[in-house]
């Protein structure tokens, strides 16, 4: 009989639909539910993500129980120290570990008795333990990034030597803590081929499954609104690697941008926008701050800026700007884990004098630009439709119940 009752646990409420992360985890809720699975979510209610009672109550109905508890996880700088000196653990890991939301954990496995647990975020791998006090039941662990790669990206990136310290610590730390959870887990499901290979080369023997961002391709229609050739960029601020990135293109590129075509205008928002952003007065930019309605907000605008140069994972944003047919112009890390090809599904751009190059380029020529969108759109149908990685990822927990 195969595996029909899951219990996802998320580290925050999957909403409001805006950020990557948030898309990601719903697509997964969204795609075991249409799978026709009994899906119970529990998910942590911080104060960074919090969310409004009056909607919590409303957010999902159809799934068979879904549980938050409210949670304190900042960064507070007396526990961070101590986690700095006498813990091995990553202060992540810390500020994750909650006891009522264990308690709430034990109570769910008893009652609901789920034949799969998915973890959503590597730092809830410390209730592995106590999943596993409950019998024999398969657990999958999501990667939405390898993190610490991230953490030596940036750490790569700051000139600061007393944080730069911090930071390769810290990324040590995680490698530790990441890699003892892979080897845990039944089932890891990264989301791209290039983390899946950084995950084999750790000597996990968990079944590894690709598991890209699925886009309900139903919902994502091509803009029907007369769309204006101007840029925009959406994610949230309080990630570090999209502040940076608006932050060097800004400075790096728009000056000379603006000065070599300044008909373009170029349109950014996200949640948490630093007031530095929200002050600027650029000719030409325009900060919109958080907005209420993140496809309304792109609907007018045809072609997506990605100035990334850290971060890991896969870019929800892009992916859904290709179903679209938007022209997409990214770093090569942007781009990371997408099997799009320069110049046919998006404008390659990993300096000023290339993202100045492609926006004139598109401005230029309409009609090929048109046409990467179009091979963009059909790249996210045939690759990353919600339906066919959910039926991949249940096809291999199913065969892993079997055996």
């Amino acid at each position: 009989m195969p595996a029909r009752r899951i219990l996802i646990l998320t580290n925050r409420i999957p909403y409001p639909l805006t950020d990557g992360g948030n898309m990601a985890m719903h697509a997964m809720i969204q795609g075991y539910h249409a799978a026709g699975w009994d899906v119970y979510l529990l998910s942590m209610h911080t104060l960074r993500h919090a969310v409004a009672h009056d909607v919590l109550s409303n957010l999902y109905p159809w799934l068979a129980g879904f549980e938050t508890v409210d949670i304190d996880n900042r960064i507070k700088p007396i526990p961070a120290l101590v986690n700095l000196i006498f813990s091995r653990q990553p202060n992540h890991a810390a500020r994750f570990f909650n006891i009522a939301f264990r308690k709430r954990l034990q109570h769910i496995l008893s009652d609901f008795k789920p034949d799969v647990v998915q973890i959503e975020s590597i730092f809830l791998a410390t209730y592995m333990p106590y999943i596993r006090e409950h019998g024999k039941i398969t657990t999958v662990l999501r990667l939405h990034n390898i993190e610490y790669q991230v953490w030596q990206r940036l750490a790569k990136q700051v000139r600061n030597l007393p944080k730069k310290s911090y930071l390769n610590n810290l990324s040590k730390r995680i490698k530790n803590f990441e890699e003892a959870a892979w080897k845990d887990a039944d089932l890891l499901l990264p989301i791209t081929e290039v983390d899946a290979t950084v995950v084999k080369k750790s000597g996990t023997k968990a079944t590894l499954i690709v598991a890209p961002f699925g886009v309900d391709i139903a919902e994502t229609k091509e803009s029907a609104t007369g769309e204006k050739w101007n840029g925009y960029h959406v994610g949230a601020m309080d990630w570090l690697p999209n502040a940076e990135a608006i932050d060097w293109f800004l400075k790096d590129v728009w000056p000379g941008l603006h000065k070599a075509v300044p008909e373009f205008e170029f349109y950014f928002a996200g949640r948490n926008m630093p007031a530095s952003f929200k002050r600027l007065s650029v000719p030409g930019v325009h900060c919109a701050g958080e907005v209420a309605n993140a496809e309304d907000f792109i609907a007018d605008k045809k072609i997506l800026i990605v100035p990334l140069h850290s971060g890991g994972g896969i870019r929800v944003k892009i992916l859904e700007a290709m179903a679209r047919g938007k022209v997409v112009i990214s770093t090569g890390v942007g781009m990371q884990g997408i099997n799009a090809v320069p110049g046919v599904h998006y404008l390659l751009a990993d300096n000023a004098k290339d993202f100045t190059e492609a926006v004139k380029w598109a401005l230029c020529h309409k009609e090929e630009a048109e046409t990467l969108g179009k091979n963009a759109a059909q790249l996210v149908i045939g690759q990353y439709s919600q339906v066919a990685i959910m039926k991949n990822v249940i096809e291999g927990l199913e065969s892993h119940h079997r055996h």
